[in-house]
């Protein structure tokens, strides 16, 4: 059996993700952890004068959420993540910049009406509120930058096997967003119940409903998710007037990046290769490559892949037959969907697997899906930085 991460009782510099396995609909909410002092500092930087909170994918979705993953697919909140916090990590380094304060749910706070804004998109200029306050998100790495950049969208999309919001996030932080169907298929209806003033997506889940979706209200897509993440956060920022945020939280990342990179190199882990390996429900197994956005981030923290997956490509799916393709000093893998229809289960007990290396070692850990491969952003990134670290220093 692949060994749990090891526990960890005390928080890390910045913060680190959350587990969380794909839920069916009957089955109980995961609990989420509780925040600790980076987290409430988000929450009340983030609050408005009462208190409110101011408020992912490149795979195939099902039309049901599956069950929960057992325990040992998955890392759990009381093990790699217990007591870290956050999401973007300006606080790594320096007290957090304060982020302006915008409701969803209410109207805009500023005192003067701000004049609309032109959008460079994927199709085209579009004409967006200078200060938009009823934001729908359409796929993850929208709603990953809403969040970050202190904005909870009045409603969102989630992939179909995901039963609730990422938890990575505080349940204060999504727990007013409503649901507007599946990622790639949304309910029309129910955006225009929300009466928003701008969605955000990409033409690769919405490009063909865009016509229907900007009738509803100024939609800005970006070509594609993943790979180029953070180009597209700037899009995000602009459309959503935060670009002063966007800024501040671009370098806390990357202070983030240089602290993981020293912490790797004097422990002297950071020449180790790190495979990214998932099992998705109707899309096989597969290994992920430099342009993916795990891929991405494990490149921003410096350390080696294995030549199978030091392509220049996003993901690409392997037979069982060459599971020894996902070999590396560390093997992160993680599920999309039910473990026993993504093969998960029967690839875990399958003699190929146990042959190989990282296995044999006890260096395989499973990793939350809703962050590796869903949490495409800045915030998902950080906790990434500080899962890489827990586990390639374990």
């Amino acid at each position: 059996m692949t060994p749990a991460p090891p526990s960890r009782s005390s928080p890390s510099t910045c913060p680190s993700p959350s587990s969380s396995a794909t839920g069916a609909a009957s089955s109980p909410r995961r609990p989420r952890r509780k925040p600790n002092g980076v987290h409430r500092e988000i929450e009340e930087s983030q609050a408005g004068p009462s208190g409110t909170n101011s408020d992912i994918i490149d795979e195939p979705v099902s039309d049901a959420s599956p069950p929960e993953d057992p325990p040992m697919h998955r890392i759990t909140r009381r093990t790699l993540l217990a007591g870290l916090g956050g999401a973007a990590l300006a606080a790594c380094t320096a007290p957090r910049p304060a982020v302006p304060t915008t409701d969803g749910a209410g109207p805009s706070v500023s005192a003067t009406p701000v004049p609309p804004v032109t959008v460079n998109t994927a199709v085209g200029p579009v004409v967006v509120p200078g200060e938009p306050v009823r934001v729908v998100t359409l796929d993850t790495d929208v709603l990953d930058s809403a969040l970050t950049l202190g904005i909870t969208p009045i409603g969102a999309a989630r992939p179909a096997a995901d039963g609730h919001f990422p938890d990575y996030w505080p349940a204060s932080r999504v727990a007013a967003i409503a649901y507007v169907g599946p990622a790639g298929a949304p309910d029309l209806a129910a955006i225009r119940a929300l009466r928003p003033d701008l969605i955000l997506s990409n033409q690769m889940r919405d490009g063909d409903r865009y016509g229907l979706l900007r009738e509803l209200a100024p939609t800005v897509l970006t070509q594609t998710t993943g790979a180029p993440w953070k180009a597209d956060f700037q899009v995000h920022a602009q459309a959503l007037g935060r670009e002063a945020a966007a800024a501040a939280f671009v370098g806390s990342y990357q202070r983030h990046v240089a602290q993981v990179q020293q912490a790797l190199s004097a422990a002297k882990v950071s020449g180790q290769r790190v495979s990214l390996l998932r099992f998705v429900e109707g899309g096989g197994v597969r290994l992920f490559g430099r342009q993916s956005f795990p891929g991405s981030v494990l490149a921003d923290a410096g350390v080696g892949r294995p030549d199978a997956q030091n392509v220049d490509q996003s993901d690409f799916e392997i037979p069982l037959d060459q599971i020894g393709k996902a070999d590396g000093d560390l093997l992160l893998y993680a599920t999309y969907g039910n473990p026993d229809l993504a093969g998960t289960n029967a690839v875990l007990a399958s003699a190929g697997w146990q042959g190989l290396g990282a296995v044999r070692a006890h260096r395989a850990f499973p990793v939350d899906d809703q962050l590796w491969f869903q949490g495409i952003g800045y915030t998902g990134a950080n906790f990434m930085l500080d899962d890489l670290q827990r586990l390639l220093s374990a």
